[in-house]
């Protein structure tokens, strides 16, 4: 069985299409997949680390304030459909995924131009423009929030929740064991301070203007990743601040040790985060980024804020509150065993296994 998984662009695309790809192999272990992504994207490193074949397209977003760009835009869009079109001539996919990201277009786009069945991920309570663009033809959505039917046709729609990675739920560490292994003290209340995978510079500017605050925490220490963008001035800020219960690491590789480390998790609210978050009864102070199309990530975190599973903090706000409330929060026992609760009630389990199960459907079809 040939099966092609094309997206990406940030963490938030990547790491579902492995989860999916990773049940596709446990079940059908003879099968190929092959990953289609952007050229210069985060997919094609990471994609190859986690064992496939990756195929990068020369495509790339719509410049919104310089139209004039748009000409190379449009030409690199021509470039990577005719690619598209090779790619499945050579490879002869029974399904194409799309998991969102610019690759996603041209390339499922070519797919349901020769009659490939084709089925969508969206993560995203508010869904992306390249699988509004694709909904029509696909044969399948597969979503994560209630309410998707104001984006798509509502008979295509399954709510699957999220695909995560399989090691963060099964992690056999304890909390103190955790805080060992990322080299904190296993008894103190733990603060996990994650920006998404390229990094946030809005919370880690907060973090560098409250590291004296932080410091005088009792009983508080931080786990700070700061994306690799932001680490020398994060460094040398902390260096600079002298305070001794923040450790900073520009990227964690074993976010299931992180995350078990951490009584309170501050984060951005992409679709993947806010899913492993609940899957894994998180309390959460989410910071979403106003950097996104149609401002997805508030949309994202007050989903969980009106269900009192997360706190919010906004970017425009963070200078100001976000360390107060993180370490007053921290401290409120009560507080964060009612947001892990609500939160993990939120959870939607399986996800890879659903959408596998749909994929399984349309080709048996």
């Amino acid at each position: 069985m040939n099966v092609l998984v094309s997206g990406g662009g940030t963490g938030g695309h990547i790491f579902p299409a492995l989860s999916i790809a990773n049940e596709l192999r446990r079940r059908y272990p003879e099968s190929n997949i092959l990953f289609v992504g952007a050229e210069g994207r985060m997919e094609m490193e990471k994609v190859p680390a986690a064992g496939y074949n990756i195929v990068g397209l020369p495509v790339s977003g719509f410049d919104r304030k310089n139209l004039l760009r748009n000409v190379k835009v449009i030409v690199r869009l021509l470039k990577s459909m005719k690619l598209a079109r090779k790619i499945l001539k050579d490879f002869k996919p029974v399904i194409a995924i799309g998991v969102g990201g610019y690759a996603s277009g041209p390339m499922l786009k070519a797919a349901q131009k020769q009659g490939i069945p084709t089925l969508l991920q969206e993560q995203n309570s508010y869904a992306g423009v390249t699988n509004k663009l694709l909904a029509a033809k696909a044969d399948c959505i597969c979503v994560a929030y209630e309410g998707m039917e104001r984006f798509f046709p509502k008979e295509k729609i399954v709510l699957t929740g999220n695909p995560v990675r399989r090691n963060l739920l099964e992690c056999g560490a304890t909390p103190e064991q955790a805080r060992q292994a990322m080299g904190v003290d296993p008894n103190k209340k733990t603060i996990l301070i994650i920006g998404g995978s390229l990094g946030a510079r809005t919370i880690n500017n907060a973090i560098i203007d409250g590291l004296e605050r932080i410091g005088q925490a009792d009983g508080v220490q931080v786990i700070w990743q700061t994306g690799k963008l932001y680490d020398q001035q994060c460094r040398e800020a902390l260096a600079a601040s002298g305070v001794k219960n923040v450790v900073q690491m520009p990227f964690i590789s074993n976010m299931d040790m992180a995350y078990r480390a951490a009584d309170l998790v501050v984060s951005r609210a992409g679709a993947s985060s806010i899913s492993e978050l609940q899957l894994l009864g998180k309390a959460a102070i989410l910071v979403p980024s106003p950097n996104v199309a149609e401002d997805h990530q508030t949309k994202n975190a007050l989903a969980l804020v009106n269900r009192d599973a997360a706190m919010m903090v906004s970017d425009a706000d963070a200078a100001a509150s976000l360390v107060d409330t993180m370490i007053a929060t921290a401290g409120d026992d009560d507080r964060i065993e009612s947001l892990g609760a609500h939160v993990s009630e939120m959870a939607l389990r399986g996800a890879a296994e659903h959408i596998v199960d749909e994929v399984e459907k349309i080709v048996g079809r």
